[in-house]
């Protein structure tokens, strides 16, 4: 695919004149190196209001509106929950039933999903429930998972990629009581800090998503956005800092480091606590994934988070993105900082056993299907038996990146190309990048919920893939059912 795009365009410029001009450009301009200067203070979502009704549940209120947002140019037209842009940080705990009641003051129809939350499918936000213009929507459930840090986005038919790159996006952050929450930094916008990582592209003061010439996954923009803040930077107080990572954006994959090359201290993924503080330099995070991690901070001094090149060095890797780099957010610590530790174990996380699995099923990523089919909603690809394990090998079959996602469930990686998974890898995850032609063995208990009528998604979270059909369903049945879907 990437070889015919290139080579059938050098042969379109050379036909249509300036042709040497052109290919030259095209193939030996450099890849984005952004440096900024840090000049505004790091917008922290605000938490979500909520209340508590007379069943005790935890009741939140969103709005999907448009506004307008200063995101570097003016105003700028953008979409957001409760706001203009991105929405408030939800927060529960485990074991609380919560309510969020969802009203669409969009123009044209939208979902919300719960990404990483376990959930009834009804309320999973799928695209199989539309929350037309003007309509409202209500999801309900009990928070039953570990602490983490997890987001909700739109996932409408189609047009998720538009609705997520205007703004429409936020953070959902469950607390639980082990006790190595409290010995983490845990104090909210103070020295727990969510950092969601957007790129854009303007034209004028409007946001455009013409793309980069040559990409196959669709928007890169060359200015980042952290919690729709440009050039953001953020005053830390005490000696350590937990940032909660979010690749919020529809396509970059990010290569996060510190701008003078020092470790940080990896303590959470996707779905919460690793069983230790695994250290290191860089973390990756394709579209979707989050890490918390924790960064020892010296009193005075400044240091820049930087995501540098994501992806191999090769011609494809260059229109991908994967060679670009940015600067995403200065830490600036104070003259005088509170002292902190970090712990030496934080959670233990229980091994799901291959030998208990019920079923084994594979997954090739490739173009924009996913084993050879691109998504049908009327098409069951998996039926899957409530409580029981399964082991899936999950494979990008040709030369462009993707990010799998799992609706619903939490998985741990057995194996990548068959050697045993980095450490990195080594806790609970629902998203995952999927490098070219590799194979990623994981597992996943599909625990609690059974519906016949409703099915969770599985797909490409490079979000112009997941549009154009690479996506695939599953449904969860008590032992001896079947499916029968529904929409609407």
């Amino acid at each position: 695919m990437r070889k015919w795009l290139l080579g059938g365009l050098g042969l379109l410029l050379l036909c249509c004149g300036g042709g040497v001009a052109a290919i030259t450009w095209f193939f030996a301009r450099p890849p984005l190196d952004q440096r900024v200067d840090f000049d505004r203070p790091l917008r922290v979502p605000p938490l979500a209001a909520s209340t508590v009704d007379g069943q005790g549940r935890r009741v939140f209120e969103l709005r999907a509106q448009a506004g307008e947002s200063d995101l570097g140019h003016g105003a700028t037209r953008t979409w957001g929950y409760n706001g203009a842009y991105l929405g408030p940080t939800l927060r529960a705990k485990r074991g609380e039933q919560v309510v969020v009641n969802v009203r669409n003051s969009l123009p044209e129809a939208t979902t919300v999903h719960w990404h990483g939350m376990h959930l009834p499918a009804k309320v999973d936000g799928g695209p199989h429930h539309p929350i037309p213009a003007g309509g409202s929507f209500q999801a309900a459930w009990t928070v039953d998972q570990p602490a983490a840090t997890l987001w909700y986005h739109p996932h409408p038919s189609e047009t998720t990629e538009k609705q997520v790159y205007r703004g429409l996006a936020g953070m959902f952050i469950v607390d639980d009581d082990e006790p190595a929450q409290a010995a983490l930094p845990h104090d909210y916008g103070v020295d727990d800090v969510p950092v969601m990582v957007q790129d854009k592209d303007f034209d004028g003061d409007q946001l455009s998503m013409a793309g980069r010439f040559g990409s196959d996954i669709g928007v890169l923009g060359d200015q980042i956005l952290v919690n729709g803040t440009p050039s953001p930077y953020l005053d830390v107080h005490s000696e350590l800092v937990r940032l909660r990572l979010l690749n919020a954006s529809t396509a970059r994959i990010y290569n996060f480091r510190l701008g003078d090359g020092r470790p940080f201290a990896l303590v959470g993924t996707d779905g919460g606590l690793l069983d230790k503080p695994f250290m290191t330099d860089h973390v990756r995070l394709s579209v979707g994934e989050r890490a918390e991690i924790v960064v020892e901070m010296r009193p005075g001094e400044r240091v820049a988070l930087r995501s540098v090149q994501s992806l191999g060095g090769d011609l494809g890797s260059k229109f991908n993105g994967g060679q670009d780099a940015f600067d995403i957010l200065q830490l600036r610590a104070a003259a005088t900082l509170t002292p902190a530790a970090l712990p030496k174990t934080l959670v233990a996380t229980p091994r799901l056993d291959p030998a208990q699995a019920a079923q084994t099923r594979s997954f090739t990523f490739s173009g924009r299907e996913i084993n050879d089919r691109k998504m049908d909603m009327d098409r069951v690809d998996a039926v899957i038996v409530k409580d029981t394990v399964e082991v899936w090998n999950v494979r990008n079959g040709h030369d462009t990146p993707h990010s799998f996602h799992i609706h619903d469930v939490q998985f741990q990686v057995l194996a990548v190309d068959g050697a045993p998974p980095p450490g990195e890898l080594s806790g609970w995850k629902d998203t995952l990048y999927l490098a070219e032609g590799r194979t990623f063995r994981i597992i996943a208990r599909f625990a609690d919920y059974a519906d016949p009528t409703t099915a969770y998604m599985f797909h490409c979270h490079v979000l112009k893939h997941e549009d154009e059909g690479m996506m695939g369903q599953f449904v969860i049945v008590e032992k001896g059912d079947q499916p029968r879907l529904t929409h609407g």
